[in-house]
């Protein structure tokens, strides 16, 4: 910090020139640039890119015709519509004919990189859907100081992206450990013959009951709380304690309800994949279900349940009995023939025990890695917006 403090004050004492980005950077039209055909394949070496949180959509078989991007020769990919992008420096396909790739003119002596974490400093929400980019985002204007400066600037961000990054990869390794190890714990096909007594399926061990409907438009600040199937695929972790909507006492009173140590099990979703997530209710009022949703009253460990359904053995069973286009559903008799290993009570807590460990490292925001990376996130945006705002030069 230093050091560039040292240089403003050498080059650029009295304020910087602003420039809109329409004079800094070109741009292309990816048309030869798009994919064919969406049959993505992980064996597949081409990635196909999208400027949205996604990035990577799959890898295609095709080799003709992409971006001949690199860590020389890098692009900024910009979603016109939505304003997102992307710092990409290697060769793709592109996806959309609303994106665009970015790079900076022959003619201006600026550092690329600088104008992109330039760009993240931008707030910027389209208000509707159009083009974006030359009727708005290329009028914006930003900070140009003295090459050397920029320069400056972009080694301290980008030592802070590579930690971020590096922490990221951290934190996919140790995903990647929990997901074997959970697998392990939770599959005895290699332990238990089938004969055993401890094998049985999840309609003899439990009873699945459907909720009954409410809708988001139900809501209200304070009452009865509710678990909405959509909620349990975007804030519900394993378990919870306390729901995130609440529902009128009487309109509550005439559904169905979960108690403490019952499973919420949402029995819809847009994929295979989605279906069947299971939330371990462990608080001590009772909630109402969403009629997307089962009830699995149940008399074993209510973590080593919910550890189960994310497991690989119940994901490769549960597809069997998946129905739907659009909207995938699985019914309660589906549900109820998935085979289930029963161990001991002791062996259940040993299981969560482990289990739970792994889940603290890798998704409490509160501690672990996730809090790290927060961490350095927050670090990171407070330098960012240091480092580039500049007075503007008279």
């Amino acid at each position: 910090m230093s050091r560039i403090n040292d240089l403003i004050g050498q080059y650029c004492p009295d304020g910087v020139e602003f420039k809109p980005l329409g004079d800094l950077l070109s741009y292309e039209q990816p048309g030869k640039y798009l994919v064919k055909s969406t049959a993505y394949d992980d064996s597949y070496s081409t990635p196909v890119l999208t400027a949205g949180q996604t990035f990577i959509l799959g890898y295609t078989d095709e080799t003709e015709n992409l971006y001949p991007a690199s860590s020389k020769n890098p692009t900024i990919i910009f979603d016109d519509f939505t304003t997102a992008f992307k710092w990409v420096d290697f060769p793709f396909k592109a996806k959309s004919s609303a994106m665009k790739m970015l790079t900076p003119r022959p003619t201006e002596e600026v550092n690329f990189r600088f104008v992109y974490y330039a760009m993240l400093c931008i707030q910027f929400t389209p208000q509707e859907h159009a083009r974006q980019w030359i009727s708005q985002y290329s009028t914006f204007r930003v900070p140009v100081p003295p090459l050397d400066v920029q320069r400056e600037i972009v080694k301290v961000l980008d030592t802070f992206t590579a930690l971020e990054a590096a922490l990221e990869a951290e934190l996919d390794a140790r995903r990647q450990q929990y997901k074997y190890y959970r697998d392990e714990l939770l599959t005895f096909d290699h332990r238990a013959p089938e004969t055993s007594k401890e094998w049985t399926t999840l309609s003899e061990v439990g009873k699945f009951t459907r909720g009954r409907r409410f809708t988001n438009n139900d809501f209200v600040e304070s009452g009865v709380g509710c678990i909405h199937y959509g909620e349990i695929y975007t804030h519900y972790g394993l378990s919870a304690t306390e729901t995130k909507s609440f529902l009128n006492p009487e309109l509550a009173a005439t559904l169905r309800r979960a108690k403490k140590g019952e499973l919420v099990i949402a029995g819809t979703g847009e994929s295979v994949e989605d279906i069947g997530k299971a939330v371990a209710w462990l608080g001590d009022d009772e909630v109402a279900v969403h009629d997307d949703c089962y009830i699995f009253s149940h008399s074993l460990n209510p973590k080593y349940m919910a550890y189960f359904f994310q497991s690989s053995h119940f994901n490769e069973q549960k597809v069997k009995h998946a129905a739907g286009a659009k909207m995938i559903r699985v019914s309660s008799e589906g549900l109820g023939k998935i085979r289930i290993y029963v161990p001991p009570v002791e062996e259940q807590e040993r299981i969560v025990s482990i289990l739970d460990s792994f889940d603290a490292l890798i998704n409490d925001p509160t501690s672990g890695l996730p809090a790290e990376i927060q961490a350095r996130r927050q670090q990171y945006e407070y330098y960012r917006i240091q480092l580039l705002t500049f007075e503007e030069a008279s």
